[in-house]
């Protein structure tokens, strides 16, 4: 799947990145990464990605190499649910 020429600004998507090969057990591993895009050049996309549902991980800003992008696609907003 190619990945697209544009991407819009605030666009809530899930990125699958490549991370290379195990040296344990000589498998392909990849990263998931789902969050709102900032800005894309082409190159190099840059996107603020979503805090954990369970709270283990802050939102934060990532940038990734557009080389390392295996897959890209939309996904809805979350649904925040209150106590």
């Amino acid at each position: 799947m190619p990945i697209p020429n544009e991407i819009p600004a605030h666009a809530r998507i899930v990125v699958r990145v490549s991370e290379g090969v195990d040296p344990i057990d000589h498998r392909m591993k990849y990263r998931d990464y789902v969050g709102h895009v900032t800005s894309w050049d082409g190159h190099r996309l840059e996107m603020t990605r979503d805090a954990a549902a369970n709270g283990s991980r802050p939102e934060q800003r990532v940038s990734i190499d557009a080389d390392t992008i295996i897959t890209l696609k939309p996904v809805p907003e979350r649904n925040v649910t209150r106590p």
